[in-house]
C-alpha cells in the first residue's frame, strides 16, 4: 500500500511487525477496538465544535469529520455483525493518553496541541490500515483500503487548522509530539489494541 510521502514523513516510525502479528492473532479485538476508535474520533470532533464555536473553519471541518467517523463506526459494526463478533467492552489503549498528557492547558496552546495530537492519531490510523491490508481477507482488506483516503484527509485537516490558529510557527511543537508518538508506538504494551505499542508475546 502506498501512503503519501508527507504522511510517512510526519510519523517518525512505522508500525512494528510485532504489532501486525498481534493484530492477526486478535481479529475480534481488532474490529471491536477499531469501532471504539471511530466513536472516539467522532467524539473528539464534536467536543472541539462545542468548545470553539467562534471558529467557522474548525466547525465545518469537524462536522464533516464527525459524520465520516460515525459512518465508519457503522461500517465496522456491520462487518462485526456479519462475522459474528459481539461488541463488548475493551479497556482503552494508553496511546492517546500518552499524547494528550502533554497538551497545554492554556489557550491558544490547548487548541493547537489538541489539533496536532488529532493529526498524529489520524495519520497513525491511516498507516496501520495500510500495514494491515495486505495480510487480511479480501473483504476486510478492501474496507481498510477504502478508509485510507479519508483518514489521510483528516490528518491534513487537523494539521491545517493547527497552523491556521497558531500565532506563530508550530514546527517545534509538531516535532515534540512526533517523538512522543513514536515512543508510544514502539514501547511495549500488555494488551493488543488498535493503537497499542509493540507487543511480541500473546496478550
Amino acid at each position: 500500500m502506498t501512503l503519501p510521502d508527507h504522511l510517512l514523513a510526519f510519523l517518525r516510525c512505522t508500525t512494528p511487525q510485532a504489532w501486525v502479528r498481534q493484530a492477526l492473532q486478535h481479529p475480534e479485538e481488532l474490529l471491536i477496538d477499531h469501532a471504539n476508535c471511530e466513536k472516539k474520533a467522532a467524539s473528539t470532533a464534536l467536543n472541539l465544535m462545542f468548545r470553539y464555536i467562534d471558529k467557522p473553519d474548525l466547525l465545518q471541518k469537524m462536522s464533516r469529520l464527525a459524520r465520516e467517523e460515525l459512518r465508519h463506526f457503522e461500517q465496522v459494526t456491520a462487518l462485526m455483525n456479519k462475522r459474528g463478533v459481539v461488541y463488548r467492552g475493551l479497556s482503552a489503549s494508553h496511546y492517546a493518553q500518552r499524547l494528550r498528557q502533554h497538551v497545554r492547558t492554556v489557550e491558544p496552546g490547548r487548541l493547537i496541541d489538541t489539533l496536532i495530537v488529532g493529526a498524529f492519531i489520524e495519520a497513525r490510523s491511516c498507516e496501520r490500515f495500510a500495514c494491515l491490508a495486505p495480510h487480511l481477507d479480501e473483504e476486510l482488506a478492501d474496507f481498510y483500503r477504502s478508509l485510507l483516503k479519508s483518514e489521510a484527509r483528516h490528518y491534513e485537516d487537523y494539521l491545517k487548522l493547527a497552523r491556521a490558529y497558531a500565532d506563530g510557527p508550530i514546527d517545534e511543537r509538531i516535532a515534540f509530539f512526533a517523538e512522543v508518538e513514536a515512543r508510544a508506538v514502539l514501547e511495549d504494551d500488555a494488551e493488543f489494541r488498535f493503537h497499542s505499542g509493540a507487543i511480541d508475546s500473546p496478550a
